[in-house]
């Protein structure tokens, strides 16, 4: 892929930044950045990234530990401009954590992680690296959601604590957004819906999933860049979906 294609809206020079790199779409996401022709491409996540992939500045971020995201913000300080931030974390399940089927199996210290991890962490994350955004030029602060976090088009009912927390996370966006208008209004800070990708987190829920809507993490990361790219400072705090379709909250 050639250098400044997918993303070729946001200024050059400037350095871009994933969290969560080293997850199923982070890591797509990092490995397309690279051929952008950005300055340098933060790979940021809580267990590292490989040295196999070129291109990449690594480091280490716990988004469940403020302090250490401030010190991850504080490393992307120097450089050329800061022009994207995306978050690519969540928590869906766990070994001792299914998502809930009923209120029946609701369970306090599980749905107080999901938020922590779905809402609360990228929230942190963008107390800390939206300063760093520049003043003027288009910059964007995007989130992974889920469509399952849409209230309005909640039919089915169950997963409590992820929808609940990626509802969250969406309304923190939509406030972020109105927030950042005022101080740096070309920038863009929006929620995406990857769809059905065939990561870590899908594995277990994927019966049902229609033909050729099980997305590689190569395609869904492909699909997001390309959405990121045509939007502009109006569709700040939306909610969009791998096909560019807007959400409803």
């Amino acid at each position: 892929m050639s250098s400044v294609n997918l993303l070729a809206s946001l200024e050059r020079p400037s350095r871009a930044a994933v969290i969560g790199a080293s997850g199923g779409i982070g890591r797509a996401v990092t490995e397309l950045l690279a051929n952008e022709g950005f300055e340098a491409v933060h790979a940021l996540s809580r267990s590292g990234f490989g040295s196999e992939h070129q291109g990449a500045r690594t480091g280490v971020v716990d988004i469940e530990h403020e302090a250490g995201i401030a010190t991850a913000a504080e490393g992307l300080r120097d450089g050329a401009p800061l022009r994207l931030v995306l978050v690519a974390t969540g928590l869906l399940h766990a070994a001792d954590h299914q998502p809930e089927k009923t209120f029946r199996s609701l369970d306090p210290e599980l749905l107080a992680r999901s938020f922590r991890v779905n809402s609360i962490g990228p929230a942190l994350v963008a107390k800390h690296m939206l300063p760093l955004l520049p003043r003027s030029g288009k910059s964007i602060f995007a989130v992974i959601s889920a469509r399952v976090g849409s209230i309005e088009d909640n039919r089915l009912g169950g997963w409590y604590g992820y929808r609940a927390s990626k509802a969250a996370l969406n309304q923190l966006m939509r406030t972020l957004a109105v927030e950042l208008r005022r101080q740096k209004p070309d920038a863009i800070c929006v929620a995406l819906h990857p769809g059905t990708v065939d990561t870590a987190l899908s594995q277990p829920f994927r019966t049902g999933v229609e033909s050729g809507k099980l997305f590689t993490p190569a395609y869904a990361a492909e699909r997001l860049l390309t959405v990121l790219n045509g939007l502009t400072a109006a569709d700040s705090g939306g909610f969009f979906a791998w096909d560019g379709q807007h959400i409803p909250f």
